[in-house]
């Protein structure tokens, strides 16, 4: 074993001590955080497709009736409708109805499109399209029918999203009869469309949409 002199001695004993003193230093084992706090600390994004993208049909809408809507031409005269055939619901201060029934190209005579819609709903614009929906289908089957219409399916809404469904009345007198209705956050209305099939009467119904909610 080779002898050391007494600086060297002394050297070897101070190097010993200073890393001792490092290994026990709180300050030290602060500086390397644990492999664990990565994972703690990268939460979940928040600008997911789901939470970053507003619907279309997320703001505040409001109904006017359309001299023209979606191609069709609004009634007036004698033979318009003059009344309002389907109970809309609890009406408030702000809201809007739209009750209009609307000829086809060239139409001069014949049962027309029936439209009924309100806006600035308080309560879930889903539950008010149902009752009015429901009051549709009772005006639609001169009320008392005791048949069960088809069950509605979901159409393509329009650029102001919200939902829209169809259905076809082949228990009505007129069988080939189909009701439509849309909701959005605000509004929510129904149409009578007579002779035709319901993904035609939602095409229909989502351009006049685009022409009497805004």
């Amino acid at each position: 074993m080779p002898i050391r002199g007494p600086r060297t001695l002394l050297a070897t004993i101070a190097l010993a001590t200073t890393l001792t003193l490092t290994a026990c230093d709180p300050a030290a084992e602060a500086e390397a955080p644990p492999a664990a706090s990565a994972t703690v600390s990268a939460p979940a994004s928040s600008t997911s497709p789901a939470s970053s993208t507003s619907p279309a049909g997320s703001g505040k809408h409001t109904l006017a009736e359309a001299a023209i809507a979606g191609g069709l031409t609004k009634a007036t005269g004698a033979g318009a409708v003059s009344d309002v055939p389907v109970d809309p619901g609890e009406m408030r201060d702000g809201m809007h109805l739209v009750v209009a029934d609307y000829n086809r190209a060239g139409q001069t005579s014949g049962r027309r499109i029936l439209f009924v819609g309100v806006d600035s709903v308080p309560e879930d614009p889903n539950k008010r399209r149902e009752h009015l929906w429901r009051g549709l289908i009772d005006y639609a089957l001169q009320n008392g029918s005791t048949g069960t219409p088809t069950t509605a399916k979901p159409y393509q809404p329009g650029p102001f999203g919200g939902s829209l469904e169809c259905l076809s009345l082949p228990e009505s007198a007129n069988a080939t009869d189909v009701i439509c209705g849309w909701s959005d956050t605000t509004t929510a209305a129904v149409a009578l469309f007579p002779r035709t099939t319901p993904a035609d009467a939602a095409r229909l119904f989502a351009a006049m949409r685009a022409d009497l909610e805004h």
